[in-house]
């Protein structure tokens, strides 16, 4: 037989029980805005373009585009629409521009733990190293917003074998790394289950744009066409759909002014949908009874 992982088990979707969000909606949509910082001259980091000697100058300043300007537009954006966010947010930028994290907490954003700067990635960690990193990311949150991050997204989506068991350890109630499903999963961790919340790994603004070269256009119309299928499929079944932003690429004006038009299509099925944070989906996920929720106690597809 193949190795396997032990999270969970397969499931249908079409054989799953059915529920519905708060007041009856079936779709769930949320909007995480990535915010990340990079060492000067060394480690990983997204480019553009061919990949230049260090220090890349260019690729750096690029990144810092979204600290400096990208994330603020998106904020004025964000309080036009009244939309609300989740901030994954790289600990390091506590100590670079800690403002721009506030100005999304005085609004009521949620603070997504982001790892501590995706100069790094957790799969080049040894199990003892990958703790220490989980620690400090969450310390940092917690001394900065007062309590503890219920999520986690990895720098890169990038785990080991050991990551659900260490976040689960270190209190986190949900995780975005794995793209397995369309509904909220629980995955079995050595110290209890952990929520895996939809998060869009294919239709993800930084694999589209610097990986892909999509043209913010086309982007846009597969944005809206994964709305309008997940919203007619969720009279069939609860769905979660997500859509991802990074501020040094949905943060540029010209893939900003398509996005509006996207944002716009949404809100006019504002009454259909659950516009919520990822937080808020996983407490609603938490407070269902067992056996709804694929990976719950005593969980089994119907018939």
């Amino acid at each position: 037989m193949l190795k396997t992982h032990g999270r969970y088990q397969y499931s249908a979707i079409s054989k799953r029980p059915d529920y519905s969000f708060p007041d009856g909606k079936r779709l769930a949509l949320h909007l995480a805005l990535n915010v990340e910082h990079f060492a000067f001259g060394e480690g990983l980091g997204n480019d553009y373009g061919p990949p230049a000697a260090q220090p890349n100058t260019r690729s750096y300043a690029w990144r810092d585009y979204g600290n400096r300007v990208g994330a603020w537009r998106l904020l004025e954006f964000a309080r036009q629409h009244e939309l609300p966010l989740g901030l994954l947010v790289n600990t390091e930028l506590y100590d670079y521009c800690p403002e721009m994290i506030a100005a999304f907490r005085e609004r009521g954003d949620e603070i997504v733990a982001h790892g501590r700067t995706n100069s790094e990635r957790q799969a080049d960690m040894s199990c003892d190293q990958e703790r220490a990193c989980i620690a400090e990311a969450t310390r940092r949150i917690t001394e900065h917003e007062g309590r503890p991050p219920m999520g986690w997204l990895a720098p890169y989506i990038s785990q080991t074998c050991d990551s659900l068991d260490l976040l689960r350890e270190a209190g986190y109630r949900y995780m975005m790394d794995w793209p397995l499903d369309d509904q909220p999963v629980w995955f079995a961790t050595r110290h209890g289950p952990i929520l895996s919340i939809p998060y869009a790994h294919d239709l993800n603004d930084s694999l589209e744009a610097v990986s892909r070269r999509t043209p913010s256009q086309i982007y846009c119309e597969n944005v809206v066409d994964q709305f309008d299928e997940m919203l007619e499929e969720s009279q069939r079944r609860p769905l979660v759909m997500s859509i991802v932003l990074h501020s040094f690429i949905l943060g540029q004006p010209h893939r900003l002014r398509r996005l509006r038009s996207v944002i716009e299509h949404i809100l006019r099925h504002r009454s259909q949908v659950w516009l919520a944070r990822s937080g808020e989906i996983c407490a609603f996920i938490e407070s269902l009874p067992d056996g709804i929720v694929p990976g719950s106690p005593g969980y089994r597809d119907r018939d």
